[in-house]
């Protein structure tokens, strides 16, 4: 049975995907905010069947929730 209910190859490209969402959208959304903190991504089993668009929306949605909350 493969950890975590997913073989290797989507856990490789889940964390390459959310890395990339990171480094594209959310750090230049952060400093261009000047919202200052640590950004974690916990995915969710239903993760693995988002498209990469898809993904980027619910981080990005996250992400103006944590925003909004500290201003």
């Amino acid at each position: 049975m493969p950890k975590f209910g997913h073989r290797i190859v989507q856990r490789n490209l889940l964390k390459r995907r959310l890395r990339e969402i990171g480094r594209r959208s959310v750090l230049p959304r952060l400093a261009e905010r000047e919202c200052h903190v640590d950004v974690l991504f916990r995915a969710r089993r239903s993760a693995y069947d988002i498209d990469f668009a898809g993904l980027e929306g619910c981080v990005l949605g996250a992400m103006e929730g944590l925003c909004s909350e500290r201003s």
